[in-house]
């Protein structure tokens, strides 16, 4: 694909979830295309390490404290003046299979709606204020197919995506009508090939007793267009709204899954 430089020149970006998977391919490109990219993660060793391959700055972040929110985005505006796009990557799956209604235990799901619904909360609500600063910005919040469709064997996994969708058009309104000039959109993935798809196959392999190649033709069968996404197919639709280019754009989900949701 030819890339277009410079599309987020001049700009400062934080990515959460950024030491692999989606993240590390979203703040790679970021980093391409011109933006001062700044990735967080828990995992301390293997973030700076990728951050130094991909040229991008690191520090260590669990997005489920507040007080951790509130020491990084000072840090950054401290250092850079300036926070232009916020992308609330960061997420867990939780246990893989068998976690339905019923079953799903309280800590479980307690601990799944923190990581993936309080932090891009706090995320949005100490970044609000810094992008106002700078005359606006344009905060990515990483949602899933998962929130669009039942997902009775990964319920809070399901309940906490649908959490960032709705959560994420209320900040789009209020951003929107309080003349802030920050946009907020969702970005919903299918199944893209990140070592945690992997690590979904592999587990749904072994609890059914059955070849990992199996689980995946499965899977597989779901997507209409007949391929797995790959992570810069995520990080050029960031890309996009991250950019001048979706200057108008607010509010929206943005599917990337090869039609997946058309299946139901």
């Amino acid at each position: 694909m030819t890339e277009i430089k410079g599309r987020v020149a001049g700009k400062v970006a934080l990515v959460t979830g950024g030491a692999s998977g989606l993240g590390l391919a979203i703040a790679a490109l970021l980093v391409r295309e011109g933006a001062t990219t700044i990735i967080t993660d828990i995992l301390d060793d293997q973030g700076r390490l990728e951050a130094g391959k991909i040229g991008a700055k690191f520090k260590q972040q669990d997005v489920a404290s507040e007080e951790g929110w509130k020491d990084v985005l000072s840090e950054i505006y401290q250092k850079y003046g300036q926070l232009d796009i916020l992308v609330n990557n960061a997420g867990i799956s939780g246990s893989v299979l068998g976690l339905d209604p019923e079953t799903t235990p309280l800590d479980e799901w307690q601990k799944i709606q923190k990581v993936n619904g309080e932090s891009v909360f706090l995320g949005c609500k100490y970044a609000i204020d810094y992008m106002r600063k700078g005359g606006g910005g344009s905060i990515v919040n990483l949602s899933s197919i998962a929130a669009l469709v039942a997902t009775p064997f990964i319920t809070a996994y399901g309940a906490s995506k649908a959490a960032v969708r709705q959560l994420s058009m209320s900040i789009a309104m209020h951003c929107a009508t309080s003349g802030s000039r920050v946009r907020c959109n969702t970005v919903h993935p299918g199944q893209i090939r990140t070592p945690m798809l992997e690590n979904l196959f592999a587990e749904t392999a072994r609890q059914m007793g059955v070849p990992q190649n199996v689980v995946e033709q499965k899977f597989l069968e779901r997507i209409p267009m007949g391929e797995f996404g790959e992570p810069n197919d995520i990080a050029y639709m960031v890309l996009f709204l991250a950019s001048d280019e979706a200057k108008h754009v607010t509010g929206g989900q943005f599917v990337v899954d090869g039609g997946m949701q058309l299946n139901g």
